[in-house]
């Protein structure tokens, strides 16, 4: 009779993948990075700061076409050692929710913010001149937008407002908080003193409002409103193929285990990218060639007729050197193992 012990359950079994998202200082190159052992096996709907829930995600694929390479030697040119090739890295999955966030990634390059727009003005895709803007007043905070008596009239419950300084022909990235458009030429932008509040992701929905100020359900992603910002309704997003800027955040993927345990991979850099589809596997020769390539929107029958849409996402992994032995990654594969799990 074998006497040995029974293993504890060591498969992760999960039922879908969590996406969270934190954005990058554009200027320094800097990411935001996620801690295994600092956050630990973290709340799910309580992320860390500064990671975004952007919801559950289907189909989600880690892609990788880094090859590794024999150094040969002697007669027979036996291999005796190898080195990795050219590394690249991607990831696509479909976002099942939608969102300013899950579109701009899914999009890859500038988002915009569609000002209510004021009726006499011309028609535009991205939306024409808007309605004026109304001026932040002190003692504003992150959940609370003081605009003064009257002013507060302006916006309704409900409302989603975009809450940024005024663009003052600077060039380079704007955005409160998060990069959300670089700027080469003032001139491409037509000067407009709204631009920063067309592409920002300083987003907020008014909840309540006082005689004096907005009431936001969830605090601004860049914090207490700079000096000298404005306030604008947004009644819709839109973003456009096309562009030359490109999105980059910093992501983790969580696989919560039905059995306990918990897989999370974490991106320090990703970059949207073509979603692509394969027409031969890899092998140590050959590389993967393209034979189709989309970035689209997934129908998902619900019951028939109805279905939901799903936008689809692919990123390209950008590098991240390593800060404790200076290597060069794209990603990260951590594993919080079940209560009592066997360890290998």
């Amino acid at each position: 009779m074998s006497t040995s012990p029974v293993r504890a359950a060591m498969v992760p079994v999960t039922r879908q993948i969590r996406a969270y998202f934190a954005p990058m200082n554009r200027t320094t190159g800097s990411p935001s990075l996620f801690d295994p052992g600092k956050y630990g096996a973290f709340l799910l709907d309580a992320p860390p700061a500064p990671w975004l829930d952007l919801g559950w995600v289907d189909n989600f694929q880690r892609l990788s076409t880094t090859l590794t390479e024999p150094l040969r030697a002697g007669i027979p040119g036996a291999p005796t050692a190898q080195f990795r090739g050219p590394i690249d890295a991607r990831i696509e999955f479909d976002f099942r929710e939608w969102g300013k966030l899950q579109m701009a990634l899914a999009c890859g390059s500038e988002h915009m913010n569609v000002l209510a727009s004021d009726p006499n003005a011309n028609p535009q895709p991205s939306g024409g001149t808007p309605l004026a803007a109304v001026a932040v007043l002190s003692g504003s905070t992150a959940s609370e937008i003081v605009l003064g008596v009257g002013a507060v009239s302006n916006f309704s419950v409900g409302d989603i407002v975009a809450v940024d300084a005024d663009y003052q022909q600077q060039t380079g990235y704007v955005g409160t908080g998060v990069a959300a458009a670089y700027v080469s030429n003032p001139a491409d932008v037509n000067r407009d003193a709204n631009y920063v509040r067309r592409v920002t992701f300083n987003l907020g929905r008014v909840a309540q409002e006082t005689v004096t100020s907005l009431l936001l359900a969830q605090p601004l992603l860049g914090g207490t409103p700079l000096t000298g910002a404005s306030v604008q309704k947004v009644v819709a997003f839109v973003d456009r193929e096309g562009g030359s800027f490109f999105q980059e955040w910093s992501a983790l993927f969580v696989a919560e285990g039905e059995s306990g345990g918990r897989a999370c991979f974490h991106y320090p850099r990703l970059s949207p990218t073509t979603a692509i589809e394969m027409s031969m596997p890899l092998t140590a020769t050959a590389q993967p060639r393209a034979v189709k390539a989309f970035q689209r929107e997934n129908s998902i029958e619900v019951s028939k007729p109805i279905s939901s849409l799903a936008l689809h996402a692919a990123f390209q992994a950008m590098p991240h050197v390593d800060e404790n032995d200076g290597q060069t990654v794209v990603c990260y594969r951590s594993y919080f193992p079940a209560a009592m799990a066997a360890v290998y």
